[in-house]
């Protein structure tokens, strides 16, 4: 078993790759540049028979699954005894999947019961759409008041039942969300700017 490289990060992660062609490559998922999970779909779209093996610190399940979807064969937590990461690697290298008991677990709880579709607006109400529209458009929950003449309260409270509803935690969530949804656009945000720019002028 040789060493034949070490990389800093994602990028030069592939690179290496690509000039070394290690059989068994151990990938840490979190990187500057480029994460492990790009790093690791990057080089099999590119090397097919390279056994990638991810080492990181997380069992996390928005590690775990991404790893194995993105083409990692085996998964090992980086404190691990030496000789489960030797185990590790020969048996990846034979081509066969390598997850520790406490992974594997996590995979079976997943194949079982998978995880449920994510939110959608349609859950909303359409005073909420609107709500979360103008959120995305970066007003404050007085200047949502104000336009939708409501009270400040009530847009509270219409904003929590969407952070409910959605299953996120903040207005950059919810900002994203409705970016994502083409509830709103920058474009939009931008317009409105201008509109108010040339109102006060």
């Amino acid at each position: 078993m040789e060493v034949v490289g070490e990389a800093s990060n994602g990028l030069e992660a592939v690179e290496k790759a690509e000039t070394l062609r290690p059989d068994v490559i151990l990938m840490d998922l979190v990187m500057p540049e480029l994460d492990g999970i790009e790093a690791i779909r990057q080089i099999l779209t590119r090397y097919p028979q390279v056994r990638i093996l991810a080492l990181t610190s997380f069992a996390a399940d928005d590690k775990v699954f991404p790893a194995i979807n993105a083409g990692a064969l085996g998964y090992l937590l980086k404190d691990s005894e030496p000789d489960d990461l030797i185990t590790a690697i020969k048996q990846v290298y034979r081509g066969e999947p390598f997850l520790p008991p406490s992974i594997a677990r996590k995979v079976l709880e997943e194949l079982n019961h998978p995880a449920k579709p994510p939110p959608t607006p349609d859950l909303l109400t359409q005073r909420e759409l609107e709500v979360l529209h103008l959120v995305a458009q970066g007003m404050s929950n007085e200047e949502i008041a104000e336009r939708l003449v409501i009270g400040e309260a009530t847009v509270r409270t219409h904003f929590s039942n969407i952070l409910t509803k959605l299953h996120l935690t903040n207005r950059v969530q919810a900002t994203l969300f409705a970016l994502r949804q083409g509830l709103s656009s920058l474009n939009e945000a931008d317009i409105a700017g201008e509109d108010e720019k040339s109102e006060s002028s």
